[in-house]
């Protein structure tokens, strides 16, 4: 990434396919054949249930890419006072802006709503590999993630 781009933080967008965001996800897991009608329809069902979940992209403007995205999943607690909890999902930033603090600035973006939502602590799952870069995002490492795939070709 060039010193000077020109990054924008914003929420993801219709447009997003034609700006690579499809392709990033790529660089974090499997993402599957979605044509452009497909993420539309279900870009439209996730922001309808907005303020619930947030997805977040940088966007380099220079190059109308999408460099960045991370995901928040509100759940609603009965425990803690009827209180909240924000899920970060799908952090990723692209291969050629690694090291340019853009996943911190992506975290601290969704850590900043889910206190404007009222969250009472933000939580994610990472491997150790990524254990030391969620710590300099000011999170702590917290008992055990657990997964149970209900599709065996989805435990890739």
């Amino acid at each position: 990434m060039a010193a000077n781009a020109s990054l924008t933080l914003r929420q993801l967008e219709k447009g997003d396919t034609d700006k690579g965001f499809l392709n990033l996800l790529a660089q974090l897991t499997v993402v599957g054949e979605i044509s452009k009608s497909q993420f539309e329809e279900r870009l439209q069902l996730l922001q309808a249930k907005q303020p619930d979940y947030y997805i977040v992209v940088l966007e380099d403007l220079d190059k109308q890419k999408i460099v960045a995205s991370a995901t928040l999943l509100i759940e609603y607690k009965i425990l803690r006072h009827c209180g909240k909890v924000g899920h970060v999902e799908d952090v990723v930033v692209d291969d050629g802006y690694r090291g340019q603090k853009l996943g911190q600035r992506v975290i601290a973006a969704l850590v900043s709503y889910a206190q404007r939502q009222g969250c009472y602590k933000v939580i994610l799952d990472c491997s150790d590999s990524n254990v030391s870069f969620y710590e300099k995002c000011g999170f702590t490492r917290k008992e055990v993630q657990m997964a149970l795939y209900t599709s065996p070709n989805e435990a890739k």
